[in-house]
């Protein structure tokens, strides 16, 4: 049930920022983006890891280091659409 549970919420959030991205793509770039996805999967982390902090200090550890290249993707993804290449590029 647990399961479900973490595949409906998370699943929830992506097809809202696609449907949001429909009419406002920056609002659904920020969605994608923003604190709800790390925090929803640090809610997942504590709860199979019984709230250990050690745990918990790692998986954020791992998502500051994760800033990064996230930025630099975006980054990068911002400056080739601007000069117009396809985002079929990406696969």
């Amino acid at each position: 049930m647990q399961l479900l549970v973490k595949i409906t919420l998370s699943l929830a959030i992506i097809l809202a920022a696609t449907a949001i991205g429909r009419k406002w793509p920056a609002l659904a770039g920020l969605v994608g983006v923003m604190p709800l996805t790390g925090a929803l999967v640090l809610v997942w982390v504590a709860v199979d890891s019984g709230s250990d902090p050690r745990i918990l200090q790692q998986f954020t550890w791992g998502a500051l280091w994760g800033l990064l290249p996230t930025a630099l993707f975006f980054l990068v993804a911002f400056l080739c659409f601007r000069k117009g290449l396809p985002w079929r590029w990406f696969w």
